[in-house]
């Protein structure tokens, strides 16, 4: 080989270094931010973000004066045209006049349509919320999209579910009985119990109250799993379609002590596995299960490793099959959020960088969506919420909550956080 052949052939493989198994090694680590809106006083919370088979990015979220006590919540959303450096007019993607709407989500399906999923809820309480889906083919032009599909989705646990609530009220009641003992402190878990027992052995009660959070799952392109979660109840469940919406059956419930808003991701083995919110007593950490079944039933809830101040988190998969999660990593407050990334399926991870991370009293950053754009690189929406020093408007009224979107790649994240 001459000196000159050697020379052309490792130029050639220092071309093509960065698209091969040395791709990780040769990124450059970026990231970059920006609010979808400017600040303003209104509330704006839960976003859901994916990618259009354009490239264009749209991000929906819940806009109103509060959910719990005001009727004028209503969804929006936004476009981030491919390349542009700017986000576009927000617009209306649902509103029911009268009604609350909240805690949306959106997936793009294995035809290319766009699903928005979310509770209106009917009389101001968590256990009033009516599930929805719309389904839109034609949503890449400016503005709303043109909706073909609007129904309520129907979510019916059997019986069973009735049984399962109060086998798992009882051993609480019996645990918290044992740990604080007391007359006072007795009634209180008996009525606990009782009125559980009631409202899970009714017919409606059981049907209502059910909301997203994150990213619906498609099993094998054919499957959608649409994970959701009661407050009512303080636990999660599956709502699972084989036919893209035409019916849907529910999973047997996953119950443990106050998980909610659960999570998705694919082991190899085709195992799935979510982690879920902790809305229960301390410690607090997401809490997890596994499915072998597609969905079907669930594993006995347990704690994972990871912190968590009863926030919302998610968690997906890379196509190198790393795994993702974002979320507020600790105990108390949520003011910190980070993303972690795992090379070993969730055994452990190795690295972890935090997207945001302030004084406890300086803000809220919660309630993440994340997702893997066709170019490998990662996007994240969430809330943000200034809390200390936030200016005011005329009326007094602060300045104080916008969506955020956050663009960065693995590499950024195994840098770690700046020392």
């Amino acid at each position: 080989m001459t000196k000159n052949l050697r020379f052309h052939l490792l130029v050639l493989a220092a071309m093509l270094l960065p698209f091969g198994g040395g791709a990780a090694a040769a990124e450059r680590p970026f990231h970059t931010a920006e609010l979808i809106f400017p600040l303003e006083h209104w509330h704006n919370h839960g976003s859901c973000i994916v990618e259009a088979p354009n490239g264009d990015l749209i991000v929906c979220w819940f806009h109103g004066s509060g959910e719990r006590k005001e009727d004028d919540v209503k969804i929006e959303g936004a476009r981030l045209r491919k390349g542009a450096k700017a986000w576009g007019a927000r617009f209306t993607m649902a509103d029911t006049p009268g009604y609350p709407d909240t805690n949306c989500c959106l997936f793009i399906d294995p035809q290319g349509r766009l699903w928005l999923m979310w509770p209106t809820i009917l009389a101001n309480t968590w256990e009033s919320a009516l599930m929805k889906y719309r389904i839109a083919s034609d949503y890449l032009r400016d503005g709303p999209p043109r909706w073909e599909v609007n129904e309520v989705m129907h979510v019916t646990p059997g019986p069973e579910f009735g049984h399962a609530i109060t086998n798992v009220t009882e051993r609480a009641a019996a645990t918290f009985g044992a740990s604080s003992p007391g007359a006072e402190h007795g009634q209180r878990l008996a009525a606990w119990v009782a009125s559980l027992r009631l409202q899970a052995a009714d017919k409606l009660t059981r049907r209502l109250g059910w909301f997203t959070r994150a990213h619906p799952f498609v099993l094998d392109g054919k499957r959608l799993i649409v994970p959701l979660y009661s407050d009512g109840f303080s636990v999660s469940l599956m709502n699972i379609s084989d036919d893209w919406g035409q019916t849907w059956h529910t999973s047997a419930p996953i119950i443990g002590l106050g998980n909610i808003q659960p999570s998705i991701v694919q082991r190899k083995d085709g195992s799935l596995y979510t982690l879920m919110r902790d809305n229960g007593p301390p410690p607090k950490r997401l809490m997890q299960s596994e499915s072998r079944d597609r969905g079907e039933t669930w594993s006995p809830v347990t704690d994972s490793e990871h912190p968590n101040s009863g926030c919302g988190a998610e968690i997906t998969s890379l196509r190198n099959g790393h795994w993702m999660l974002i979320n507020n990593d600790t105990e108390r407050g949520r003011h910190s959020l980070a993303v972690s990334i795992s090379d070993d399926e969730g055994k452990t991870w190795k690295w972890k960088r935090h997207l945001e991370l302030t004084a406890e009293d300086a803000g809220r950053y919660h309630y993440p969506s994340i997702m893997q754009a066709k170019d490998g690189t990662l996007h994240a929406s969430y809330s943000y919420h200034v809390e200390k020093n936030a200016p005011k408007d005329a009326q007094g009224r602060p300045i104080a909550k916008a969506i955020k979107h956050a663009h960065f790649n693995e590499a950024w994240v195994q840098q770690g956080d700046p020392r």
